[in-house]
C-alpha cells in the first residue's frame, strides 16, 4: 500500500491562480521536472496524465527532454515487458 500525503490549499488561492486540484498536481509535476528533480515517468504520475500527453505538455512549454540513466532503465523494463 501507498502512503500519501495530503496538502491542504485553501480555495482562495486556487481561485487567485486560476487552478484547479488536477491543474496544480500538472503544474507541479512540471516543475519538479523542469528542475530535474523528478524523472519523466514520476512527474506524469503525479499529474495523473499519460507519458504521451506529459511529453506533449512539456513540448508544448519548450521544456527539453531529461533523459537520464533512470529514464534509460525505465524505457528497457518498458520494451521487456512488451517483449
Amino acid at each position: 500500500m501507498r502512503h500519501q500525503t495530503v496538502i491542504e490549499v485553501p480555495q482562495d488561492i486556487l481561485d487567485s491562480a486560476r487552478l484547479t486540484i488536477p491543474e496544480l498536481k500538472i503544474e507541479v509535476a512540471v516543475h519538479l521536472y523542469e528542475q530535474g528533480r523528478l524523472s519523466v515517468g514520476r512527474a506524469r504520475e503525479l499529474a495523473s496524465i499519460s507519458l504521451g500527453e506529459f511529453r506533449h505538455l512539456l513540448a508544448s512549454r519548450r521544456i527539453s527532454p531529461h533523459y537520464d540513466e533512470t529514464d534509460w532503465d525505465e524505457d528497457v523494463a518498458t520494451l521487456r515487458k512488451i517483449g
